[in-house]
């Protein structure tokens, strides 16, 4: 399938969704960056929280998403002797429609 980068006014819609606590913890973590414990990320979230004390949470600027719209599907579900159940859903040119095919483990 194919996947792109979702406008700034899309992640925004979404982001306004968001529960309040994770609006703030969308600002105080850098997602994957190493932490040398919990507590700086605890400590963050307190100081993001009093500086947008109410206040409407703006869109982190590094903050966004993805899109993916899949050709295909695959399911896999492992059973005993190696006879497992396996489910290919490949998108028809229909909106919404699917192919299922089984297929052989």
């Amino acid at each position: 399938g194919n996947a792109a980068k979702i406008s700034t006014a899309e992640s925004l819609k979404y982001f306004t969704t968001r529960p309040r606590g994770s609006q703030i913890g969308a600002w105080c973590s850098q997602q994957s960056t190493v932490l040398s414990s919990r507590k700086i990320l605890e400590l963050k979230f307190d100081e993001i929280k009093r500086k947008f004390n109410n206040q409407e949470i703006p869109l982190p600027s590094a903050w966004g998403g993805y899109r993916v719209v899949p050709d295909s599907f695959e399911f896999w579900q492992g059973r005993q002797n190696r006879l497992h159940d396996r489910f290919l859903y490949s998108r028809l040119d229909v909106e919404f429609a699917w192919k299922i095919q089984r297929l052989a483990p």
